[in-house]
């Protein structure tokens, strides 16, 4: 199989090379895409080197699948593009994922929606999809009403230059800057542009994308998220309501049975989710979990997943991998 991987010189797309390479993806011939200024530039994947071309190149290529993350705009530019030369795009960006056009898929929560019509399906956004997926099964069996969510996300959900700034500031030097202010030893309530009601456009990615995604307009979602001085992955403090009271244990195995989710719950044993265990792996990771006692049926728990990994580019390779189990590409 052809596959393209746009923005494939950037974190999430070299993060996209790894788990190719890790998952044994069947790619038989690799192409590499960014930007002009990166055309040339050579790319190491299973052992073999390969010149990056630019998007327009990569098109006569014809690949199978376009796997991409190179931003909005390059999304909305080429993503049609890729899509009328017949080549299946799997698009990392916020550009298509509330297009009501479009799927919006987490292979675990709603893999079932894909056709052989769709040629552009978006990924979600990374604190969204380790949400959903902890969040499905408990929907299925106690129908959820209400999520509270408040999120601690890495630095590398920002990219390259955020990283730096962590690390300059850390080794007191000065350096580009990501962020308004210091990251370290701070944390920042604030991603992405601020809207008019006052949240952030990360937050209302979160409400919006959990109801498209769940096909379900009635979960109530609300959402503060939080830049924090981490790599290796996001953390997400979830307070859930039910219509329906469960058992502790019923939640557990439930989420133990959850496809891609791990529990990790032991305060006996000071067992629990962080991001340092959950880098570098492709399962979202569940603990902290007990019953609200201030009101009835709800729920606190808490989720941390790699957010280079399951929140962007294991998401898009499973994507990959179901659309060519089901014979789509």
């Amino acid at each position: 199989m052809k596959v393209a991987v746009v923005g494939a010189t950037g974190l999430v797309g070299t993060e996209m090379l790894t788990v190719l390479a890790a998952r044994n993806f069947p790619v038989t011939e690799l192409i590499p895409v960014a930007s002009e200024r990166s055309k040339g530039k050579e790319i190491e994947f299973k052992g073999k080197k390969y010149k990056v071309v630019t998007p327009s190149e990569a098109i006569a290529l014809r690949p199978d699948v376009a796997l991409f993350s190179a931003g909005g705009d390059t999304s909305k530019e080429f993503a049609p593009k890729f899509a009328e030369a017949g080549i299946t795009v799997i698009d990392n960006s916020s550009a298509w994922r509330m297009d009501p056009t479009k799927k919006l898929v987490v292979p675990e929560v709603n893999g079932d929606v894909l056709s052989a019509e769709d040629k552009i399906i978006a990924n979600p956004n990374c604190s969204t999809i380790q949400m959903v997926v902890a969040l499905k099964p408990l929907h299925d069996k106690y129908k959820i009403k209400r999520v509270v969510v408040s999120t601690y996300q890495s630095v590398t959900g920002t990219g390259v230059k955020a990283v730096n700034q962590l690390m300059d500031e850390r080794a007191g030097k000065d350096g580009e800057k990501a962020y308004p202010y210091q990251i370290d030893l701070n944390v920042i309530p604030h991603i992405d542009v601020f809207q008019e009601n006052g949240y952030t456009k990360e937050e209302m990615k979160m409400i919006l994308e959990t109801n498209k995604i769940m096909r379900d307009d009635s979960i109530k979602v609300t959402a503060t998220t939080v830049r924090i001085p981490v790599m290796g992955g996001h953390s997400e403090s979830l307070n859930i309501e039910f219509e329906n009271d469960f058992d502790l244990n019923d939640v557990r195995a439930a989420l133990a049975a959850q496809s891609g989710c791990i529990v990790v719950d032991d305060p006996a044993s000071l067992q629990y989710p962080m991001p340092k265990d959950a880098h570098g792996r492709d399962e979202v990771f569940v603990g902290r979990i007990r019953r609200d006692e201030s009101q009835p049926n709800t729920l606190n728990m808490w989720v941390v997943a790699d957010n280079l990994r399951k929140g962007a580019a294991t998401n898009a390779v499973q994507v990959a991998e179901l659309l060519a189990e089901k014979g789509l590409i």
